[in-house]
């Protein structure tokens, strides 16, 4: 009786497995067109200490927190969608990976985008740290709609 318990516990705990490792959200890997398609932004700030970084994009700051342990670094180039909330995958073009993040403030001025950043990054808030302002910061258009989440 035990080794037919044993069995159809082995057969349940193999096709459970099957089932759940089969279903994965397609991610879009060495397509550089793809990536190259989308948002461009580069990254002003980063703490890999708390785990979030800034993205300036031509629409404003994008306050994202990173997911998979990644680092990201002040001047790396992203691609992606930087203009709604939610879990998605950005291209970091500068270190050639794929990296995973969730956008919790998007299309912020740079002070709002300062002030996000000393809230979820309170670490910075003695040494005086300052989110890196360009040039293109002036410029910024206001997005007509927030792309659909992907």
């Amino acid at each position: 009786m035990t080794m037919k318990k044993i069995f159809t516990f082995s057969i349940v705990a193999v096709l459970a497995a099957l089932l759940l490792t089969s279903c994965t959200k397609e991610r879009v890997y060495g397509d550089n067109g793809y990536w190259l398609s989308q948002e461009r932004g580069d990254v002003v700030y980063s703490n890999n200490n708390c785990g979030y970084y800034v993205v300036e994009t031509g629409y404003g700051y994008t306050i994202i927190r990173n997911l998979d342990g990644l680092n990201t670094y002040d001047g790396d180039v992203m691609y992606g969608n930087f203009g709604g909330y939610g879990s998605r995958d950005f291209y970091n073009y500068t270190a050639n990976v794929i990296t995973r993040g969730t956008v919790v403030e998007y299309d912020l001025s740079y002070n709002a985008a300062q002030d996000a950043i000393d809230y979820y990054c309170p670490y910075g808030k003695g040494a005086a740290v300052k989110i890196r302002e360009t040039n293109s910061v002036k410029s910024t258009i206001p997005r007509a709609t927030a792309p659909a989440n992907q």
